[in-house]
Parts: C-alpha cells; structure tokens; sequence
C-alpha cells in the first residue's frame, strides 16, 4: 500500500511539473500582452496570447470561416468592461467575458461568452451573452502578432481593434 502512494505522488508530481513546463513553452511561442483603456468612468481591459503568422495563410486556412474562435492563443482572450457598454448597437452589462470570434471573409461575428479562465478550446455555445457582426477589412500591411487594441475615438465612443496577418476588424463601443 505504501508503494502504491508513493507511485501516485511521483505520478502526480510529474504531472503537476509537465502542466507547467507545457504552458510557459505555449506562451513562449505565442506571447501575452495587454490592451487596456479608460475614457471617463469606464475602464476596458483585455488579456490575451498573441500567436504569429509564421508565413502561413491564417483566415480561411489555419483559422478557419465560419467557426468560432478563441481570438488569440492558449487560455481563451478575456475582456472587462467596468461599466455597461453598447458593442455594436447592442447591450453589454459590465462584467469579465472571454471573447470569441467566428471570423468570414467579409465579416466577423463578435462573441461575449460568461465563461472565463478555460483553456482556448473549450467554448459553449450556451453560455454565450452577446453576438454582433461587424465588417472585416482587408489591409495591404501584415501585422506579423495578433495585435489587439483599444482606441478612444472621441464622440464615436471607442473602437476595439483586432489586427492579424491582413486582417482589420474594429468593433464600436460605447
């Protein structure tokens, strides 16, 4: 019986160390990085992983359309909105989200999900809160990182910008 508790601890430990080792090797290759803002009272903030072109083609290949995404790489993207928001036209209570989207050649669909802290593979449907579609643009200029950012627009409100490969996506907020 000794043995047999002695095996787990090794197991468990061994464990333990390679769940580790494996996430700060992930987040080697694909960095975290930060995009905050506070206009007023409201204050934005959003944590996420930034994966590489690596010189594949992203969208429609390595990302593909029409399915839902974790919006970077690793632990799925998380926002919080301090104050509620419009996004898009539509409601948004103040809250921590992870955020999602389903990219399209000509648009994406943004996804506000009440789940956080799962890893970036691990979406539910069911626990989404908000959906909105905003145009996709196609730039000449690749950024080489996903590049999330928070920009104050003055009287538009702010805009949530997401920029990957030849990739432009800005989400209004208010």
């Amino acid at each position: 019986m000794k043995k047999l508790v002695k095996i787990l601890i090794i197991v468990a430990a061994v464990l333990g160390v390679a769940y580790f080792v494996f996430k700060n090797w992930t987040k080697s290759h694909s960095p975290e990085d930060t995009a905050e803002i506070t206009v007023g009272e409201l204050n934005i903030k959003i944590e996420y992983c930034q994966p590489a072109v690596k010189g594949r083609a992203i969208f429609g290949e390595l990302v593909p359309y029409d399915r839902v995404w974790r919006t970077g790489a690793n632990e799925a993207t998380v926002i919080t909105f301090s104050e509620d928001v419009t996004v898009a036209g539509k409601a948004l209570a103040a809250g921590e989200y992870s955020l999602w989207t389903v990219p399209r050649e000509d648009n994406w669909s943004i996804v506000f999900n009440s789940q956080t802290g799962q890893w970036g593979t691990s979406y539910d449907e069911e626990t989404d809160v908000l959906r909105v579609d905003v145009p996709a643009i196609q730039t000449d200029e690749s950024t080489e990182l996903l590049k999330i950012s928070l920009v104050d627009v003055d009287s538009a409100g702010i805009s949530m910008n997401l920029k990957w490969d030849k990739t432009l996506v800005q989400v209004p907020i208010n």
